[in-house]
């Protein structure tokens, strides 16, 4: 039990991190468990991704498209914590404040007030989150689909982790990128899109493409600005793939 209970840990580490699932609390984690727990990512997506099916599933039998919609976004909001949106309201503030200068924009990413691009680019994004998924909810078959976005997003910052320095020093984003397993997060990067591919070849091909492009275009913008990426970055990472994820799913099946 205690070797299952060990085991465990870097799961439950990336579950408390990411979302507001009660797991475990673990207090005290190990440098090498922190670091392990980013190749468990991908899998609380899935996690996030199953609920969020079958609350768009369940919902849109007893709403409107729009309202399911709106209600599914609001379950997925607080599922994570606003972890990710926190991320992007702090990026999009540092990238309009900073002024084209890494010190004044990590130095603007770090102060918890909210400019008035930020809440711009929140109310856009959940906006378009939304209307994504109400498009979706026309027909029941597409909410399977669901599933992957949230699995895409987090198998992104993963690579990022692997192809981009962490500039902010301290905290845990500089333990992550010390401590976590370069080569198990190689092959993990490498099989999941190949599964996604087994199950939908021309669907799951489309996804890759357009979140490649994607975090390819915001890992530009990050080196050129910052040399390297942030937690905040990270975050807005995440919620870039996402809407990228859904317009692809609205184009090919809404």
């Amino acid at each position: 039990m205690k070797n299952i209970s060990h085991s465990l840990r870097p799961f439950l580490l990336a579950c408390q991190f990411l979302t507001i699932i009660p797991v475990t609390s673990i207090t005290t984690p190990k440098e090498h468990e922190t670091g392990q727990s980013l190749l468990y990512y991908p899998l609380v997506g899935l996690i996030l991704g199953l609920i969020l099916s079958l609350s768009a599933y369940l919902l849109n039998g007893c709403f409107s498209p729009t309202l399911s919609a709106f209600l599914c976004l609001a379950i997925w909001v607080a599922l994570t914590g606003a972890l990710h949106l926190d991320g992007l309201a702090d990026s999009v503030d540092g990238w309009a404040g900073g002024l084209g200068s890494c010190e004044r924009t990590l130095t603007i990413m770090k102060d918890p007030r909210c400019g008035p691009m930020a809440v711009v680019s929140l109310s856009l994004v959940l906006f378009i989150k939304a209307q994504a998924l109400a498009n979706l909810m026309s027909s029941s078959e597409n909410l399977f689909f669901l599933i992957a976005v949230p699995v895409m997003a987090r198998l992104g910052v993963l690579v990022l982790f692997l192809t981009t320095p962490y500039v902010r020093p301290g905290g845990l984003g500089e333990v992550l990128a010390n401590h976590f397993p370069r080569q198990h997060a190689i092959t993990l990067c490498l099989a999941l899109p190949f599964l996604l591919l087994l199950i939908s070849p021309a669907l799951s091909l489309n996804l890759i493409l357009i979140n490649t492009v994607t975090f390819l275009i915001l890992r530009q913008m990050m080196i050129k600005r910052l040399g390297g990426f942030t937690g905040d970055t990270a975050g807005a990472l995440v919620e870039l793939l996402e809407v990228a994820s859904l317009l692809t799913l609205v184009t090919r099946l809404g």
